[in-house]
């Protein structure tokens, strides 16, 4: 007699963005054996802030693999791992230390379906841990994803909360395109909800709204969306409804989302924590202003950080933007209509 085996039932489990990060590893590790992870430390001490703690415990050192400290092997690894038919995930341990990997990110992972006509992809996932917030030292905490975005044939992901750190990176690893995913350090451990361990991606390319409102569209990612949150509700204490948009995938841009937003309510305000000028906020409100330029009551406002270097951390909370800054950009909306 033949028997059936019942696939086991999804477990539920308290995370947080660190942890859902984990979660998803095990689970298309374990589900999809071309996936594999590589990095500085990732396998004996499951990376710098655990976030591929127990991997190679789980699935050998064959599957989880140290790397040495050279950022431009663990690219260019990539590249090769992911042209013969695996499904890399490699991690660079901080943003900072992304750049010896632009040559292989840039030159090779992100032209591999252009130079091959369609042949060939490159199914990798670069991730790594950026923005400020934590009392860094030097080159730990950048945020220079609009390097990356603006780059073709490169996907740049960041996830806002556990849930969508979940899903999105699920996405990712199974995206047949590279894809760089940058996971907000500041809020890794900040927050926990119940994720669903069922493996179901969340969509790529697509903004995620996560308050509706008719007075004015408050548009984020990261951490910031935390701020962002917290704005909104100082709003709403004013008598200002704030919509709130995840842009989760910055490239490529689901403009349309936020161009709908913003004809609905007439004003916007973006907020990011990298440098002000030539950042993904600048390309958003460039098209913001081409395409919604008749429904605008006043003038795209934008929160941002300094066109500086990222403070020490005695001078980090100068630099990030907060919800006080947020709601006093909203308040020069009204005010300039």
């Amino acid at each position: 007699m033949s028997q059936h085996h019942q696939q086991p039932v999804p477990a539920t489990q308290e995370c947080t963005l660190l942890e859902a990060v984990n979660l998803a590893l095990h689970y298309e590790m374990h589900h999809d054996e071309s996936v594999v992870v590589l990095g500085e430390d990732v396998g004996t001490n499951g990376g710098v802030f655990r976030a591929t703690s127990g991997l190679k415990e789980t699935f050998g050192f064959k599957r989880v693999m140290d790397t040495p400290l050279a950022e431009a092997l663990i690219a260019g690894l990539s590249v090769g791992m992911a042209s013969q038919g695996l499904k890399p995930v490699a991690e660079i341990q901080f943003m900072g230390f992304i750049f010896p990997a632009f040559e292989h990110l840039f030159c090779h992972a992100g032209r591999m379906r252009n130079r091959t006509r369609g042949r060939m992809t490159c199914p990798m996932v670069l991730r790594a841990p950026y923005g400020g917030g934590i009392h860094a030292p030097e080159h730990h905490s950048e945020s220079t994803e609009a390097l990356i975005a603006h780059t073709p044939g490169i996907r740049v992901v960041i996830p806002s909360s556990p849930a969508r750190a979940y899903g999105l990176l699920l996405a990712a690893i199974r995206d047949p395109d590279p894809v760089v995913f940058l996971e907000p350090k500041r809020i890794y451990r900040g927050t926990k909800l119940n994720i669903l361990d069922d493996g179901q991606a969340l969509p790529l390319d697509t903004c995620f709204t996560l308050r509706t409102g008719t007075d004015v569209t408050l548009i984020s990612w990261g951490a910031c969306i935390a701020d962002t949150l917290e704005a909104a509700d100082a709003l709403s204490e004013k008598g200002i409804s704030a919509e709130v948009i995840d842009v989760a995938t910055i490239k490529p841009l689901d403009i349309h989302t936020m161009i709908m937003s913003v004809a609905s309510t007439g004003r916007c305000v973006i907020v990011h924590e990298a440098a002000r000028s030539f950042a993904v906020g600048a390309e958003i409100a460039a098209q913001i202003s081409e395409k919604c330029f008749l429904n605008l009551l006043a003038p795209v406002q934008r929160v941002t950080g300094f066109d500086t270097h990222m403070p020490y951390f005695r001078n980090e909370q100068y630099y990030l933007p907060n919800s006080k800054d947020i709601v006093a950009a909203v308040d020069r909306c009204f005010k300039e209509a």
